[in-house]
């Protein structure tokens, strides 16, 4: 008798078939890492210590790679970020290790970092350590552009709760329950019939 496969893990080879079958083509690839590039800078515009440290870095070239996704970014002399070219040599390789993403989702609501394996500079993978730690998308503030200070607030909040809600839902599925004590129950899905 064969055991029935995880959630994680039928996911996982549906994204497997989908990735393998649905090839974008290359204008498409280009065209989701240059709105990349464009959020990552909007992103660094609102730190001006990211944009010094960057500064210190231009012409160094990073690529970053997971499953069958890349994407090469040098440091501008504006302290920004551009997509690299394809000639020069990646002065620091960054390769996320986890390929599953339900793995990786799990992970991020979690607020764990994926593991990385890395190539390269020293010194550089210390700046881009810096960035990942200490810059954040200040989102709410974004959205009070747009929609103003209370409307903004008030999506932010419904945000972190959703948010809260679903790493308190993961620690509870992901930690086993203690010796002794009953399993929770499993919850009621419209259309089963109930045991």
């Amino acid at each position: 008798m064969t055991t029935p496969a995880s959630p994680a893990s039928v996911f996982d080879q549906l994204f497997q078939r989908l990735g393998q079958a649905l090839q974008p083509p290359p204008w498409v690839v280009l065209e989701m890492q240059r709105r990349l590039v464009l959020l990552l800078n909007h992103v660094l515009q609102q730190e001006p210590e990211a944009q010094a440290r960057l500064k210190r870095q231009a012409g160094r070239l990073v690529e970053a790679h997971w499953r069958n996704f890349s994407v090469r970014l040098v440091a501008t002399p504006a302290g920004l970020l551009d997509l690299g070219p394809v000639a020069q040599v990646p002065d620091l390789t960054l390769t996320v290790t986890e390929e599953s993403p339900f793995s990786l989702a799990q992970a991020a609501v979690r607020g764990d970092k994926p593991a990385v394996r890395i190539a390269g500079d020293v010194q550089l993978a210390a700046e881009v350590q810096w960035l990942v730690d200490h810059v954040r998308w200040d989102l709410e503030e974004d959205l009070a552009r747009v929609f103003g200070d209370a409307p903004a607030h008030a999506m932010g909040e419904v945000l972190r709760r959703m948010g809260d809600t679903l790493r308190q839902f993961v620690a509870r599925r992901g930690a086993p329950a203690p010796a002794g004590t009953a399993a929770p129950a499993s919850p009621i899905v419209p259309g089963q019939a109930g045991g």
